[in-house]
């Protein structure tokens, strides 16, 4: 359900971030200090004093809502409606009457913060790449644009504009991690599987030759499934699951009518997030976006 309750006005949305902010008890973000008073407000937002430090603050103090020129209501909606329906900027900037410059600004500011997924593995893992069209948006060119009509299909590198990103499950814990990368190379790989906790990590891979040194190394027990040959699934083998995750990827990538490659990064890295509030109802799902940033 959409959280309209929530959203209806600056000050319910205040509300809620006053309550997830401070769900461990109000402190000074500056110092870090308990000894905290109300101290008026400001606009729709409590204000404190911090007795040890002398200054005050409010709930946005020290987050990227601060100082923000759009109404926080207003953020909260662009960051749920584009996490939880993928909507594209400009049609946000059609709903809430914002500038495309501003909501863009604040959406990749919103991307950034995220944290990086902490990758550790438990296994059996599956692991596979996919490749997509990200060139330089957004950027003065320093060369003629490329043309789509002669571009390659099939596997390319970040220098032709065709980036690889590898996609993880771990089905052990049921994680799925979306990586993009400059190379699709064994050092990648090895740095992607690097973090786990068994001595040999079961790896199911396909034919690509990136992952091949993995057969000869005691750290690793390579399942390959040879797409190419048509074999799709040998036992327990297979990367059925990724493939489904990276469909789901490019899904999320195509509203964006065109993707910068400096900043594949930021446009991947919310699909994480979007995983996690997926079944959470719309005031879980933005308590969740939330202390996401803070």
């Amino acid at each position: 359900m959409f959280p309209f309750e929530l959203l209806s006005s600056e000050a319910s949305a205040a509300n809620l971030l006053e309550q997830v902010r401070w769900r461990e008890g109000l402190c000074c973000p500056l110092c870090r200090s308990k000894s905290v008073i109300k101290h008026g407000s400001y606009r729709e937002y409590q204000r404190y004093l911090c007795e040890d430090y002398d200054r005050t603050f409010n709930d946005k103090t020290g987050t990227i809502f601060a100082h923000a020129k759009v109404g926080f209501d207003k953020l909260l909606f662009a960051f749920y409606s584009l996490l939880r329906f993928n909507t594209s900027i400009r049609q946000l900037d059609a709903e809430i009457d914002v500038s495309y410059r501003s909501l863009c600004r604040r959406v990749e500011q919103f991307a950034r913060t995220l944290d990086a997924p902490d990758i550790s593995l438990v296994g059996p893992v599956e692991i596979n790449e996919f490749y997509v069209s990200a060139g330089k948006k957004g950027r003065e060119r320093d060369s003629r644009s490329r043309s789509r009509a002669l571009s390659k299909h099939g596997r390319g590198t970040y220098e032709e504009d065709k980036s690889p990103v590898f996609t993880l499950v771990d089905r052990g814990t049921g994680q799925r991690y979306v990586v993009p990368a400059k190379s699709a190379d064994e050092a990648t790989v090895r740095l992607l599987l690097n973090n786990h906790k068994k001595e040999s990590l079961t790896v199911d891979t396909d034919g690509f030759p990136a992952y091949d040194p993995l057969e000869d190394d005691e750290n690793f027990h390579r399942e390959a499934v040879i797409h190419g040959g048509g074999e799709y699934v040998d036992g327990d083998a297979h990367v059925n699951t990724c493939e489904s995750h990276a469909s789901l990827a490019r899904r999320w990538l195509s509203p964006h009518r065109g993707v910068s490659k400096d900043k594949l990064t930021a446009y991947l890295r919310p699909l994480q997030l979007r995983r996690r509030i997926l079944r959470k109802p719309g005031r879980g799902a933005l308590k969740q976006i939330i202390r996401e940033v803070l």
